[in-house]
């Protein structure tokens, strides 16, 4: 069984309760870290100039408190592993038990990623690749 670090865990207390119910799952039988929580206004746009968002503040789900999203990334041999084929197969087991624990009830929103942002299950169609961005679904009775 794995865990998170303290900074990983640190990061993750930022995010919504639904992000959090998940990625304390997901950590009991895949290693991975949490890479980005919430975000303040200078680190968003600094993600934004380096091309590694595609939205300035305020805008992108990571601004809001608690964060509306989540950057998560995998370890392979103990190093984070950003490539798009492990980050491809990481994010379709973070999807699955986000459905199966909106399913019996753990979570009260579904999960959008960022390797099928339309959510059409065709990664083909995607033109920003962020297979480590996990975000919440609104749902209907949302503000």
């Amino acid at each position: 069984m794995f865990k998170f670090s303290h900074i990983s865990k640190q990061r993750l207390s930022t995010c919504h309760p639904d992000l959090q119910v998940l990625f304390n799952s997901v950590i009991r039988s895949y290693d991975c870290f949490v890479a980005c929580g919430h975000r303040g206004e200078a680190e968003q746009n600094k993600a934004y100039e380096e091309g590694n968002s595609q939205l300035k503040f305020p805008q992108s789900k990571h601004n809001s408190i608690p964060s509306l999203a989540v950057d998560v990334v995998p370890y392979e041999e103990g190093q984070p592993d950003w490539s798009h084929t492990q980050s491809a197969f990481f994010a379709g087991y973070v999807l699955g038990m986000a459905q199966d624990l909106y399913d019996i009830g753990e979570m009260t929103h579904k999960i959008r990623c960022g390797v099928d942002w339309n959510m059409d299950n065709d990664v083909n169609d995607t033109k920003f690749w962020d297979a480590a961005h996990f975000e919440i679904v609104p749902n209907k009775t949302d503000v």
